[in-house]
């Protein structure tokens, strides 16, 4: 009995993140955000959306909005291949999607292991970063993709003020 309530209590201490590259730098978000992952589909561009907006897809009959990572953080656009990815996420309601090199895998990791993020750490805005885990042979930047989102949101909404 004491085992199976260490194992719960281990469980509770466990993040499950999903890990991608943008370049060179790996990145995680939580699980819970992630609705589904896809492969690069047809994208529409829109008028007057933010430099980082790749535009909107038709996921299964609704209309998701598409940030471009690597614009978001400010680096050199690369050509999509085969390995890049739409992460199609859920926050509070919000889904959107963000396009990343590629998907490298689903992480269990304790909560310890994640440190609060060094002021420079990358080309990623300070805001964003939840943390920095630590794992075996690397280190992941733990993004908080709710303040992307609802930044993401809010200028979006700020555009279609614009235009109406």
């Amino acid at each position: 009995m004491e085992i199976e309530e260490k194992n719960t209590d281990n469980l509770g201490d466990l993040l499950q993140i999903v890990s991608f590259r943008l370049g060179n730098e790996e990145f995680g978000i939580d699980i819970l955000k992630v609705q589904e992952i896809n492969r690069m589909v047809d994208i529409t561009k829109v008028p007057q959306a933010p430099h980082y907006c790749e535009g909107i897809i038709n996921l299964r009959g609704k209309v998701i909005p598409v940030i471009n990572m690597r614009k978001k953080f400010g680096l050199d656009s690369e050509e999509w291949n085969r390995s890049t990815r739409i992460l199609v996420c859920d926050v509070d309601g919000n889904i959107v999607g963000m396009v990343v090199d590629s998907v490298e895998e689903v992480l269990k990791i304790p909560k310890s292991t994640i440190e609060p993020a060094p002021e420079i750490v990358s080309s990623v805005n300070a805001d964003y970063i939840k943390g920095i885990a630590k794992l075996e042979n690397r280190l992941l930047i733990f993004l908080d993709i709710g303040k992307i989102a609802s930044e993401f949101s809010q200028m979006v909404g700020d555009v279609e003020k614009q235009s109406v």
